[in-house]
Parts: C-alpha cells; sequence; structure tokens
C-alpha cells in the first residue's frame, strides 16, 4: 500500500541552521501518528517542514505518489496536506463560519465549501450551533475545534495538528483528543505534535523526537502501555523512573 505521507532523511530548520535531522516517517492512510517530546525537542519544525513553511536542508517528502519536497505551501494544500497550527491562530472579528470559509480558498475547494462545511458540522455539531458566533468570544477549547474545522475545510487526505492541547483544561484536552480520533475513524491519516503524553490514547503509533532526531518509535500494539524508557528520559532527563 503506498504511504499517504512518506518523509525520508529530513534535515530542517531556519536561517541555515539545522534544527531537526535525519527524520524518516511513514504515515499510512489508516495511521494516527503521535509525535512527542519535550519541548524544544523539533516537534513544529517537523510539521512546518512538511507543510514547506521552513528552510528544508536534505531529505524528500512524498504525498501518495507525488513528490511535494519542491512544492509550495498552496501546492501541498491542493495535494492533500492540511496543518492545524499551534495557538488556534482563528480570526476573532469574523464568525465561526466566516472562519471556515477561510479554510476553503485554495483551488477547488472553494466550489465545494458548501458540502465541506456540512461535512465539519457534523464532526463538531458545537461549531454548527456557533455558526453566527464571533470567534473571539468563544471558549479555548472551542476555538480549538473551529481551528480544527478550519483545517478540515479543503478534504485533505493528512491532516498536520500542532499542539492541540496547548492551554486546555484536561476535559477540554479530552474533548479534542476524541474530536481528533474520530476525524481519523473516517479516513484522514493524522500526524500530531504533542507533549500532552495522554494523545497516545488515541493515537495507532507514537514517534519520541528528542534534540531534533527520532530517540523512539512505539508501534500500535505498545500503545497505551505507558512511556518506554526512551521516551521517558525525553521528557524528564536520562534516568528518571
Amino acid at each position: 500500500m503506498t504511504a499517504a505521507l512518506s518523509v525520508r532523511g529530513l534535515v530542517a530548520g531556519y536561517d541555515g541552521v539545522p534544527v531537526v535531522r535525519d527524520i524518516d516517517l511513514d504515515i499510512g492512510p489508516d495511521t494516527f501518528l503521535a509525535v512527542v517530546g519535550a519541548n524544544g525537542a523539533g516537534k513544529t519544525t517537523t510539521l512546518r517542514a512538511i507543510m514547506g513553511l521552513c528552510d528544508v536542508f536534505a531529505g524528500t517528502i512524498e504525498l501518495g505518489d507525488r513528490s511535494v519536497g519542491d512544492a509550495r505551501t498552496s501546492a501541498r494544500v491542493l495535494a492533500g496536506l492540511a496543518l492545524c497550527p499551534e495557538g488556534r491562530m482563528v480570526f476573532p472579528t469574523l464568525t465561526v463560519e466566516e472562519n471556515l470559509l477561510t479554510g476553503a480558498i485554495a483551488g477547488q475547494a472553494w466550489a465545494g465549501r458548501s458540502d465541506a462545511l456540512a461535512r465539519v458540522y457534523a464532526v463538531l455539531p458545537r461549531l454548527a450551533e456557533r455558526r453566527g458566533q464571533a470567534a473571539g468570544t468563544m471558549s479555548g477549547g472551542e476555538q480549538q475545534q473551529l481551528a480544527v474545522g478550519r483545517s478540515l475545510m479543503s478534504d485533505p487526505r493528512v491532516l498536520l495538528v500542532d499542539e492541540a492541547s496547548l492551554g486546555l483544561a484536561p476535559v477540554m484536552v479530552d474533548q479534542v483528543f476524541e474530536i481528533l480520533a474520530s476525524i481519523h475513524a473516517s479516513g484522514t491519516a493524522i500526524v500530531a505534535v504533542e507533549q500532552n503524553i495522554r494523545i497516545s490514547t488515541v493515537a495507532t503509533e507514537i514517534v519520541v523526537l528528542e534534540q531534533g532526531t527520532i530517540s523512539e518509535r512505539i508501534p500500535a500494539e505498545d500503545v497505551g502501555h505507558g512511556l518506554h524508557e526512551a521516551a521517558r528520559a525525553a521528557y524528564f532527563g536520562t534516568g528518571a523512573h
């Protein structure tokens, strides 16, 4: 089976300085990959490199059978990638529905915006209830749902999610992770970077980043059985118990 997303030998960073090195990822159509690690491990840079939002010094990025490593970010969106960014980044003065529509401005997505809105409202019914509300008046958890919904408007094959739990209360974290699990179950591959290890309850595979490189891969059958030693070290320091 052709991978939905394949990354090989990725070296990426900013202003000529590598932040991540030798990153290899294989994302199947049915994968929910959690990329975990401490702050500064290179998680966000990995997603930004895949989306074409930072410098890539080496490696390949393929979406299905298409190489997108040299493509503009807009072309990657058209090819089936979408990013839900860290910090939500909603437009506070626009309504929920207006925010969602900004996710459908690329290529043919605009022509299908009505169907896309219907799909998003089916997955995220709270957004349907609040469609006329200004995004800036919503709670943090609701704004995170809006950010996820906006990224779905282009009907991506692979959804990249950056720190969806950031700044949310524990009950809202669980709700957002359940939403991501529902999106994954509907047929969208997901790569979610997280500091919150509770993402392991919904992921099918875990990759641990430490100082810009992959230190451990935890297969699906081991997800939910706690952190491996390499993962514990990445979070708490070598020798942590």
